[in-house]
């Protein structure tokens, strides 16, 4: 039997995520794929799987936990081992019978030379691929950190590769000396591409290579012990590593390792602030240290704002003097609306437009498929509809299907066309994000909005339903209002906001007739998006809107 530790695994890069639920105790008997726990995120609950079946022997973590991914969450006892000694204790009755020693100088005589290939047979050269990267292709490697003869440890960086979103650290599957580099700075690389050879650690052998033969008692302490490790460390640890390191640039990120993410993210410091001295302008530890130490040292001095972005904090108000109150805690969620809304309020020079949009053709085609919805057991709003019109906007306006590179010198213009979704729960907001909308039809739009807003509803959204959104649709609907001013989400540049219908009299030229008219609001960030470009793009839109039949055009 072997006793194996099962860690949090890559979930989405998020840290600190509380455990909510224990779905195993000690003593259990579980399957891969069972639920040990269920973490929820600021966005989103997530049941973490086993990646084993055994019998449960200790459970790491408690309810109200706050844990990240690499934590232990239970201690599983497999047989996996069986399988392992089941050789060793065959060849080990082998040499007994061929030696048919007895006393036990013999047995250490006999175990001295055994041992000595088990520890040659430890030290190979084994190739170092690039592991599991995401969907990433011909990704640029933007620094070596090791050079042939080093002695490195499981874990140590390798190799550091950036694109256009994230960068991310290769750490070493395990210990050993660097016998080769095959990769240079420049190089691009794709997962399973060779990153160089290493000569393995004592006892970190690859599994493939047996022990030698060896008495009984040798056999049963080394036997678990040669394939276990390695087993894991090339195929999993590196897998994990690597994910964990990718870090989307978003809200200002900007080129630093984890390690330093991690320490800005303890001290609360925005590495979008702080000027890299590292190679290629990277952040270093020192620089966030060196940025904290100014800041405490303005502050002692007075010349520190007394709030945030260099805006005053509002004084503290005694509610109580004036009545009964009550003090509820925020939710996560809400607390992460309003920490996002302050940011991008202030950090993107919004410009709104408005417009009344005539949908009374798309109101009378949409009640025309009301009994085909019905037999296929769905519901068509005007959502999916307003999911079209605006991917055609913007592939007709790219202008508006772009991001500011967070060096702020660029723009990212994007080959794809996700779209998020503003949906209330009764946790609060959230925005899952539908893909590729210009590539899909009426139905499948309307039945992919109606089961994520379902998600959204029960809880289940994971962090990747709401990223990568180009463009966002806010849409009261039926609660009421002419019109708003959405925020526009960073890193996006636009977002539309849509308020009531209502039938209203149009003069047509002679008359005035009864027309169905959509208020809508159209907000976009002013360092990407010129009023002309946004002209453009909300006339079409509005043209799309009012003749869905421009949509075959």
């Amino acid at each position: 039997m072997a006793i194996e530790t099962i860690k949090v695994p890559d979930i989405g890069g998020s840290d600190d995520v509380e455990v909510i639920e224990i779905s195993v105790s000690v003593g259990d008997i579980i399957d891969v794929e069972d639920t040990l726990i269920v973490l929820e995120t600021d966005k989103a609950s997530m049941d973490i799987p086993s990646t084993v079946a055994g019998k449960v022997t200790a459970v790491k973590v408690k309810e109200g936990d706050k844990i990240s991914e690499g934590a232990p969450i239970v201690e599983v006892e497999t047989d996996s081992a069986s399988e392992a000694d089941s050789p060793a204790e065959t060849k080990s009755a082998e040499a007994s019978e061929t030696t048919a020693a007895s006393d036990s100088k013999q047995d250490t005589e006999q175990q001295a030379p055994a041992e000595q290939p088990a520890a040659a047979s430890a030290s190979q050269e084994v190739d170092v691929p690039v592991p599991d990267i995401g969907d990433a292709e011909g990704v640029e490697v933007v620094e070596v950190s090791v050079a042939v003869g080093d002695e490195i440890a499981e874990g140590d960086t390798l190799i550091v590769l950036e694109t256009d979103k994230a960068s991310m650290e290769i750490p070493a599957p395990f210990g050993g000396t660097i016998t080769n580099v095959a990769v240079k700075e420049g190089d691009t690389v794709s997962q399973g591409d060779l990153i160089g050879k290493m000569k393995t650690a004592g006892g970190e052998q690859p599994s493939q290579s047996a022990p030698a033969p060896a008495p009984a008692e040798a056999a049963a302490s080394q036997a678990p012990a040669a394939p276990e490790k390695p087993a894991s460390a090339p195929s999993a640890s590196p897998v994990t590593a690597a994910s964990a390191d990718v870090e989307t640039i978003n809200s200002g990120d900007v080129y630093a390792g984890p390690a330093v993410r991690r320490l800005g993210r303890q001290l609360g410091v925005d590495l979008a602030k702080v000027k890299g001295t590292g190679p290629r302008s990277r952040v270093t530890k020192d620089d966030v240290r060196n940025y904290v130490k100014n800041i405490v040292s303005a502050s002692q001095s007075g010349a520190a704002p007394a709030g945030g972005s260099g805006i005053p904090r509002p004084p503290a108000v005694d509610f109580s003097k004036f009545g009964e109150i009550e003090t509820v805690e925020m939710s996560r969620i809400k607390k992460l609306t309003s920490e996002n809304m302050t940011r991008n309020w202030l950090n993107v020079p919004h410009v709104t437009q408005w417009d009344d949009v005539d949908i009374t053709e798309m109101e009378d085609f949409r009640k025309g498929l009301k009994k085909e919805a019905e037999k296929r057991g769905s519901k068509l709003t005007p959502l999916p509809f307003l999911l079209k019109a605006c991917a055609a906007a913007l592939a007709a306006e790219p202008s508006f299907n772009v991001s500011l590179h967070h060096d702020g010198q660029h723009l990212v213009h994007k080959k794809y066309i996700h779209i998020g979704v503003a949906v209330d729960t009764p946790k609060g907001l959230m925005v899952p994000v539908i893909r590729d909308v210009d590539k899909k039809g009426l139905w499948e739009l309307t039945d992919e909005v109606n089961a994520l807003v379902a998600k959204a509803r029960d809880g289940k959204l994971t962090p990747m339903d709401m990223q990568g959104g180009c463009f966002t649709i806010s849409s009261l609907g039926a609660i009421g209002g002419r019109g708003f001013t959405p925020i526009v989400s960073s890193p996006e540049v636009g977002i539309l906001g849509v308020s009531r219908a209502q039938v209203q009299p149009v003069w047509n030229g002679s008359e005035f007739v009864p027309r169905t008219m959509l208020p809508l609001s159209l907000s976009y960030d002013h360092r990407a998006i010129n009023g002309v470009d946004a002209g453009r793009f909300f006339t079409y839109l509005a043209s799309v809107i009012s003749d869905v039949r421009r949509l075959l055009l």
